[in-house]
């Protein structure tokens, strides 16, 4: 049986020690700032948004090129020779970056790609996931664990709110006239990932904290999410007892693991500091 090596992007926020402890290769993907490329991974978060309180300018993010790709790919040939890799990459509808590592690929033999039309805590469900099933039945055939990987891409489910509007409004995600509105009524907008694209589908008014606990208590009546697993999202800035009171609405919910990740450099770049989100997987 030929070993089965799983990679994803750094845009799944997946933690480090997480991906050290299960042997998931991590390429990652970039942050452009005060003319410097940084490798998302590598760029502290505050420092994102010490940039922005200078210049009131966010960086702007690149994809993983397909040469990082290349690399990376022949690295884990050459450190597992005739090993079958399993790339679950970041939506294709918000970056070039799954386009790039088809290119990569071109080429190559026993590497599989999956789009997994999701972005941070909602990518790092299906890559845990895939995890799960590779450790449960480490002798599981690959074509099947791909199906498997395939037929969970549609059940995993991330909503989020920024603690603020004013990255978007400086990523010209919304409008003057909108952020001035939301700014003022404290509205915060709901971000889903709906077919891998990100779309705002309602909106809360409110400090974070009773936005954070309206998000929860609404995600989880809208999707049957197993409670095997939910993951709780988070930027810098977001105050512990807001941590604290999410965790324990999700405890008290009968969720069994909760785990904490943080958005990284690429991830806060879009959704700046303070924000929450929840990430999980429906039930068959």
């Amino acid at each position: 049986m030929k070993k089965i090596i799983i990679t994803t992007e750094s845009g799944a926020d997946l933690p480090r020690d997480w991906a050290e402890k299960h042997n998931i290769k991590v390429v990652p993907m970039h942050v452009i700032m005060d003319g410097k490329d940084y490798l998302d991974g590598s760029l502290p978060v505050q420092d994102i948004y010490d940039y922005y309180d200078r210049t009131k300018k966010i960086p702007s993010t690149t994809s993983t090129n397909s040469h990082e790709y290349e690399e990376l790919f022949k690295k884990i040939k050459a450190d597992y020779p005739d090993c079958i890799i399993i790339h679950i990459g970041y939506t294709s509808k918000a970056s070039s970056s799954f386009q790039n590592a088809v290119i990569a690929a071109e080429d190559m033999d026993d590497i599989v790609l999956i789009d997994a039309l999701n972005v941070t805590g909602g990518l790092t469900a299906i890559v845990m996931y895939a995890v799960t099933l590779l450790e449960e039945d480490p002798d599981i055939e690959p074509n099947e664990l791909v199906n498997k990987i395939e037929a969970m891409v549609p059940k995993s489910r991330l909503a989020f709110v920024p603690g603020s509007l004013d990255f978007l409004r400086a990523g010209g995600r919304v409008s003057n006239l909108a952020y001035l509105g939301g700014s003022l009524l404290k509205i915060k907008p709901c971000i889903e990932l709906q077919e891998g694209k990100l779309v705002s589908t309602r909106k809360y008014r409110g400090k974070i904290d009773i936005v954070a606990e309206k998000l929860i208590l609404d995600y989880l009546e809208q999707y049957n999410i197993s409670n095997e697993q939910i993951y709780l999202i988070y930027s810098l800035g977001l105050d512990d007892k807001v941590k604290e009171r999410m965790e324990e609405i999700v405890n008290d919910k009968g969720f069994k693991n909760i785990k904490w990740i943080q958005a990284g450099a690429m991830i806060s770049t879009h959704a700046g500091p303070g924000g929450f989100g929840i990430a999980g997987l429906e039930s068959s």
